[in-house]
């Protein structure tokens, strides 16, 4: 029943820009800090970015520091995560996941190449 579907993933140049989407639906989305992780083949999974459930703070790894933005909106279940400046070592799936719970959404691939 609890589902995470993640969207707004594809192929861009890099210094491009995208935006990713992550709806979620079967618990109370308002009640959760979100989080964006990502994972690139034999890498580690990493912490992307964070949001505090009323989006009133935020929290970036220092990889995308500055370049990305994390934002929420609670009348729609879902989560973003705005993109800029892409770079070909943000080349991964990235995952929305709620914080502390189990809760993971299947991912969605983000190519950066020319």
């Amino acid at each position: 029943q609890v589902q995470l579907v993640e969207s707004g993933g594809g192929l861009v140049q890099p210094g491009g820009s995208l935006r990713l989407s992550c709806a979620a639906s079967g618990f109370t989305f308002s009640s959760y800090a979100m989080s964006w992780y990502r994972q690139a083949p034999g890498k580690e999974r990493e912490l992307v970015a964070t949001i505090t459930s009323v989006g009133g703070r935020t929290h970036f790894g220092d990889s995308v520091k500055g370049r990305f933005t994390i934002s929420r909106d609670n009348a729609k279940n879902t989560v973003y995560l705005q993109m800029n400046s892409l770079k070909p070592e943000d080349t991964a799936v990235y995952y929305c996941k709620a914080v502390m719970s189990d809760y993971w959404g299947q991912g969605t691939q983000v190519t950066v190449s020319s």
